[in-house]
């Protein structure tokens, strides 16, 4: 009974061990050490939500100030009569929040699934394809990720505007490229494809081959190990460039200034802006306030719904399966 029992204890001995040095293995902190972090990691935090604070308690607060000077977590009157207003009617211009947010979701979600697909397509041939002139042009992309996109405005507006429609019968012009939400959905994706090339083509290198070499001794095509193979090993950076293309174009508003005449074409941060007066006294704080959370609200929820996506290592599980 006692030479059953000596190896038993030794091994739940050795097991016991083991778990605790694997419990000690991480560096302990001293009581004073760790409340020095905690207070700073409070601070940081107070920091950033700060301005949150402070703009939530501006959208509750009934009472029009023209200078916003305080901060009350709860103002007096709180109420949600902004939100209603601006839902109703953002500004004196004839169109409503919904028409705006539609206008704005076009411009977004055209933007990040074109700088997507577009964006896959040249990182994969860029990652995997020697041809001539492929250094010349992985640089041309680098060259211009480094110019702001407002840079290259004029040249887009030209451009754009030379794409027009007449009626033969009239001689009206019907359509214009530049005054409508394709152009400005066109001159967006071409401010994103370096960033998105540059991005998808990084994260492509990190892909071993011989998981291409595999797939195709096991019968597959080309077309078939981009689809099955790539794509879900990339799915996030697709997630990310996706939702920085989608970022860029709900918050994109020069172009859209530069570009749109007509009212009904306008999007959500054209209409903030119009908000502004020419002083700070004519401007509506309160609605301003509750229109910025209402814009800024689509973006964060894209981000919670991509976020299980936005991880790393997909390709260390795919090699050693």
């Amino acid at each position: 009974m006692s030479s059953q029992t000596a190896p038993t204890q030794s091994l739940s001995t050795r097991m016991s061990r083991q778990l605790n040095g694997k419990k000690s293995a991480g560096r302990s902190l001293g009581l004073g050490k760790q409340l020095l972090m905690q207070l700073l990691l409070l601070f940081i935090a107070f920091i950033v939500l700060f301005p949150i604070l402070w703009i939530v308690s501006l959208s509750l607060d009934p009472r029009d100030m023209l200078r916003p000077t305080e901060l009350r977590l709860i103002p007096p009157g709180a109420s949600a009569r902004a939100y209603v207003d601006v839902i109703k009617r953002p500004t004196n211009n004839d169109i409503s929040f919904p028409q705006l947010a539609l206008n704005s979701f076009k411009l977004a979600t055209g933007t990040s699934l074109a700088s997507v697909a577009v964006g896959i397509l040249a990182a994969y041939s860029f990652s995997r394809f020697k041809f001539r002139g492929r250094e010349t042009l992985m640089l041309s992309v680098v060259t211009v990720l480094m110019l702001p996109s407002i840079a290259t405005l004029p040249a887009l507006y030209v451009l754009l505007n030379r794409f027009q429609f007449v009626n033969p019968d009239t001689g009206k012009m019907f359509f214009n490229l530049r005054d409508s939400l394709w152009g400005v959905g066109l001159a967006m994706t071409s401010s994103a494809l370096p960033l998105a090339i540059w991005n998808l083509k990084g994260y492509l290198d990190t892909i071993p081959k011989e998981l291409e070499e595999a797939a195709i001794i096991d019968g597959c095509t080309p077309n078939q190990v981009f689809i099955r193979i790539i794509l879900p090993l990339a799915t996030p950076v697709l997630a990310v460039t996706a939702f920085l293309g989608f970022m860029s174009g709900w918050t994109e508003f020069a172009m859209s200034w530069q570009f749109l005449n007509k009212v009904q074409d306008h999007t959500l941060m054209m209409e903030l802006y119009n908000m502004i007066g020419q002083y700070a006294d004519n401007t509506p704080w309160s609605k301003f306030a509750a229109m910025s959370i209402l814009v800024a609200f689509p973006v964060s929820a894209v981000y919670l719904a991509l976020q299980k996506y936005i991880v790393s290592g997909l390709t260390i599980g795919g090699v050693k399966g």
